[in-house]
């Protein structure tokens, strides 16, 4: 038996509203074409990640990387969902971080956005 991660996909593809993650693994879309050429490391990261999302969102605080204030994920939108998903998607994304960024951050980085 092989110790290599495993993906993810339950053949199930759609994204999201936002266009950013796919509703049946839960990969982003970098990680989805990815796949086959990232490392293990890579590969169980991206698991790990999506492990995290089925944790309580009212549980779920996390660290901005871009000013590193703390900050809950998942809820407080106004459709029912994550408060990100009431900003405009920004394509491509400017967090070449790869993790969230807070409400205040994502806010700024949505209006320079706007206005490029």
């Amino acid at each position: 038996m092989s110790d290599r991660p495993l993906s993810p996909c339950i053949k199930q593809c759609q994204l999201d509203s936002s266009g950013r993650y796919c509703t049946g693994c839960l990969r982003t879309l970098p990680e989805i074409s990815g796949w086959g050429s990232a490392s293990d490391a890579q590969k169980q990261a991206a698991l790990e990640r999506i492990a995290a999302l089925s944790q309580s969102p009212s549980l779920r605080t996390l660290g901005c990387s871009r000013c590193g204030q703390p900050f809950r994920c998942g809820s407080g939108g106004k459709r029912g969902g994550c408060w990100c998903a009431d900003l405009p998607p920004l394509l491509p994304a400017d967090n070449r971080s790869g993790d969230c960024l807070c409400p205040a951050c994502l806010t700024a980085v949505t209006s320079q956005a706007d206005t490029q």
